[in-house]
């Protein structure tokens, strides 16, 4: 996870009393994962119920950023997330951010494990626990809840769960007594979050970037995702998270939200967007920004930049002056 507060950064807008946004209450992973940011850091935090919410604060100007989680190495995308970004216009990643998941089983005061029939819990947190949740109270029922610590909150607020799940740090927020710890089913959970800003700016080549995109297909016919797919890999590119998600105007119309190792200043990200733009007939740039985990990207030295360059330099040549003029006898 990197936390190193020299990476660099996108040029956030600028605001007498900058905010920035994220999913509450306080203590989530959300502001967890904002905690990482530099520039957050002496800043005010709003906390939000929800990521249209924290968007909608950015496109605003109320807040300067939004945190929001994008993908969990269990589950996989987050797919509100993907849709407000595939529907919102005007945003940029600028930033990614890791957090490692685990969660406790909290409660009332005077409650113990037996008398748990009821669990609040986040949808996606609760799919992280659920075999925890079945092996230890296999007849519980299920309330979700808007974030993880909502979930223990409710528990003072009429509520009618027995018990939540909730991050760990949760007792020094709340009066609750831990029934059960790590229970979470995968202890290498972690999800990924992103700062999102309206910010035009493109954070600098490292050499360990990310890009991100959302993609349509042309129409819906045999091999049109493979023709969108050659788009990267005939230019040595890897995908780290390709997913599909409903357009919405018609079945079976889809969006691709995807993540390309690279940054838009390579020459091989460069002409790969080039080639999706010629055959997409949508495509979002959300950013290209540092890769939390700061790991170089590996790609085959055939697609470095200077093989890019000399081939425009050599087309460029066919058309000067004499060029491909037979020679004279």
């Amino acid at each position: 996870m990197s936390t190193d507060p020299a990476e660099p950064t996108a040029e956030l807008p600028a605001s007498v009393d900058e905010v920035y946004s994220f999913l509450g209450p306080s203590g989530t992973f959300t502001e967890a994962a904002l905690a990482q940011v530099p520039g957050a850091r002496g800043k005010r935090w709003k906390a939000v119920n929800n990521v249209g919410e924290a968007l909608a604060d950015v496109v605003a100007g109320r807040s300067v950023a939004a945190m929001i989680a994008i993908e969990n190495s269990i589950e996989g995308g987050v797919s509100v997330a993907q849709d407000a970004l595939a529907t919102v216009p005007g945003l940029r990643i600028v930033g990614e951010y890791l957090v490692p998941v685990n969660f406790v089983l909290v409660a009332r005061p005077g409650t113990t494990l037996a008398d748990v029939r009821t669990v609040n819990a986040h949808p996606v947190a609760y799919s992280q626990c659920h075999q925890w949740l079945d092996a230890h109270l296999p007849e519980h029922g299920h309330l979700p809840a808007s974030s993880n610590v909502a979930a223990a909150a409710s528990l003072f607020e009429g509520s009618t769960a027995d018990a939540a799940v909730a991050p760990p740090g949760i007792v020094d927020h709340h009066d609750v007594v831990v029934l059960a710890e790590n229970i979470g089913d995968n202890p290498n959970a972690v999800t990924r979050f992103v700062l999102v800003s309206t910010a035009r700016t493109v954070p600098p080549a490292t050499g360990a970037d990310k890009t991100s995109l959302i993609a349509e297909l042309p129409d819906d016919r045999p091999g049109a995702l493979l023709d969108l797919l050659e788009q990267f890999s005939t230019r040595g590119i890897n995908l780290s998270l390709i997913e599909s998600r409903p357009i919405g105007d018609a079945l079976g119309r889809y969006r691709f939200v995807i993540d390309a190792d690279g940054h838009i200043h390579d020459e091989r990200v460069a002409d790969a967007l080039l080639g999706l733009r010629r055959f997409s007939p949508s495509v979002m740039f959300l950013g290209s920004y540092p890769r939390a985990d700061s790991v170089p990207v590996d790609f085959d030295q055939r697609y470095r930049d200077e093989v890019f360059t000399e081939a425009r330099q050599w087309l460029a040549s066919l058309t000067e002056s004499g060029a491909g003029e037979a020679p004279q006898g």
